[in-house]
């Protein structure tokens, strides 16, 4: 199902969010610091996502901050978690929910997404949710079936002005850290089947939601996938550790 989106496209401002999921150091901080050199922040917003342990090095940054994974509680005996109001002590304004490898390592359902999201959202933070199929739902048909699913868990928690305080991110597993990336026009049919599903909840809420396309982007690739009228920028992993690659990466979105 497609959306009539096209003539608003200008509503949405883009984004990219760069997770750099258990990578980084000191060193690479520090090199971040000229990453909006000739990026027009004004055109784009630029978001990285780094490890918890490095998110006070980027104190006074020029771009936004987001944290990699938010806990659904406040506080409490729960090792190793970190609440909303942590990330948005240390300056976070988002945070990445249900990233795949959330979903397959630590066991996250779409339910606990959700709750995540609703408690990102209720504490001031804006959650980039994410959602995506693996190659064999793909090869069998299932697709829009197991995407639906993933949205349908979001719309049952949470109203439609509730959900368009989130980014919903696009990341077919088949294509995150494999050099293999859907093409223009297949992330494009996958991002209006999403945006035409979020509409048969609200028409309002699919017109003003940025759906960002995530699977191998890198500066050869990011103008062509963003030029696209339902992909409102990215989520970046690989191309997010690299400064001047990811700063083509944006200066492609804005």
């Amino acid at each position: 199902m497609k959306s009539n989106t096209v003539g608003r496209r200008y509503m949405r401002k883009p984004i990219v969010a760069g997770n750099w999921k258990m990578n980084g150091s000191r060193s690479l901080v520090k090199e971040f610091s000229t990453l909006m050199d000739g990026v027009d922040s004004a055109a784009v917003e630029v978001i990285i996502c780094p490890p918890a342990c490095y998110l006070s090095e980027f104190a006074g940054a020029d771009f936004a901050l987001g944290g990699q994974t938010v806990s659904e509680l406040d506080n409490g005996a729960h090792t190793g978690d970190i609440s909303a109001q942590m990330l948005i002590e240390f300056g976070c304004k988002y945070v990445i929910v249900g990233h795949s490898e959330r979903r397959d390592d630590h066991g996250e359902t779409s339910k606990l997404v959700a709750e995540k999201a609703l408690k990102a959202i209720n504490s001031g933070l804006t959650p980039i949710i994410c959602i995506g199929e693996s190659l064999q739902t793909r090869e069998v048909g299932e697709l829009e079936s197991f995407l639906a699913a993933q949205l349908d868990a979001l719309t049952s928690l949470m109203s439609a002005e509730q959900l368009s305080k989130a980014v919903i991110a696009y990341e077919p597993i088949w294509a995150i850290g494999t050099g293999v990336t859907a093409t223009p026009e297949q992330a494009q049919d996958v991002h209006a089947f999403i945006r035409g599903h979020l509409a048969s909840f609200s028409e309002d809420l699919a017109s003003g939601m940025q759906i960002l396309y995530g699977g191998s982007v890198k500066a050869s690739n990011a103008k062509e996938l963003f030029a696209q009228p339902d992909i409102d920028g990215g989520l970046i992993g690989g191309a997010s550790l690299k400064v001047e690659e990811f700063r083509q990466v944006c200066q492609a979105a804005g």
